[in-house]
């Protein structure tokens, strides 16, 4: 029958025992030396593995932070590019009227017109719609009918306006129609949309206009809508068949519709409209007053005749 309890090593043993490892050791140290040496060459790869958590740590940290840094510069950058583009657009027209416009109206003309850069949100899904939302809305004072151009030409205008969004239609849309003119001629036409986002035409162009492939359209500035001189699109292709009533135009936009994500709303130079109605107001009144004079010069010299012929 074995016993119920085993009686173990004793605490003695055990004692005396370490304390004869620990003497071999200690007389061993330098002979061993080698051996803790090849050890923690072999142990040294899991010191680096150890330490990867906390290295990706912190090239994360340092990559968030350079990126972001990154991002606010490039969205200022591009800020700067937008407002320069549009004002280069604009100088470009100004090269063009610039002593027509002095003579008509006597002194230079206003373009100092309020603008605000916009982000595009969200792109229309339809594919016979096209139309972009932007993070701006009524209460930025975005109105329905706003011009929106980018760095290189005009996206659309304004259709819907809500508190904080907006709806813009883009020049490439069916629906779309816009004002232009010829910068070689100043023949003025309509351009229309496609719904191909890459391509408007020019409606009802009579064969005989003076039109080429690579003449660039500005918008023309009737209807009020949009301001004159910005950049609409450049002709790529003018047919005039004989079985048509009308030359078939067709431009590419200048704006890349398909790419956009920053733009420029536009507000009326409400300055120059105030100095050219004040002008027209004042050529008026002297007219009338001109008008008024001469009715009395003349019955005056009247009378003086006939004093005289008396």
């Amino acid at each position: 029958m074995k016993p119920i309890f085993v009686r173990g090593i004793s605490s003695q043993f055990r004692l005396t025992l370490a304390v004869i490892l620990s003497v071999v050791l200690m007389m061993a140290n330098e002979r061993l030396e080698p051996l803790r040496n090849s050890l923690s060459t072999l142990l040294s790869p899991l010191h680096f593995v150890a330490n990867v958590p906390g290295d990706l740590l912190d090239w994360s940290a340092e990559a968030f932070a350079t990126r972001n840094m990154l991002a606010m510069q490039n969205k200022q950058l591009l800020r700067q590019q937008l407002m320069m583009s549009e004002r280069l657009q604009r100088f470009e027209h100004l090269r063009q009227e610039n002593e027509r416009l002095r003579v008509l109206l006597g002194s230079p003309v206003h373009m100092d017109s309020r603008k605000v850069v916009a982000e595009v949100m969200e792109v229309a899904s339809d594919p016979f719609r096209h139309y972009v939302v932007l993070n701006h809305g009524r209460n930025t004072g975005v109105y329905v009918g706003q011009p929106v151009v980018d760095a290189h030409g005009v996206v659309g205008q304004v259709v819907e306006v809500s508190e904080f969004t907006s709806r813009v239609l883009l020049v490439s849309d069916a629906t779309h129609g816009i004002p232009v003119r010829i910068t070689r001629n100043d023949v003025r036409a309509i351009a229309n949309g496609t719904a191909d986002i890459d391509e408007i035409e020019l409606r009802h162009v009579a064969k005989s206009t003076d039109i080429v492939a690579g003449d660039l359209l500005v918008t023309s500035g009737l209807g009020n809508r949009f301001p004159e001189g910005y950049p609409v699109a450049r002709v790529m292709s003018v047919s005039r068949d004989d079985g048509q009533s009308y030359a078939a135009v067709s431009a590419q936009p200048l704006a890349a519709l398909d790419r956009i994500r920053y733009v420029l709303l536009i507000w009326p130079d409400e300055e120059a409209d105030v100095d050219i109605a004040e002008q027209l107001i004042e050529v008026s009144a002297e007219d009338i007053e001109g008008a008024t004079e001469q009715p009395n010069g003349t019955g005056a010299q009247t009378t003086e005749n006939a004093q005289e012929s008396q």
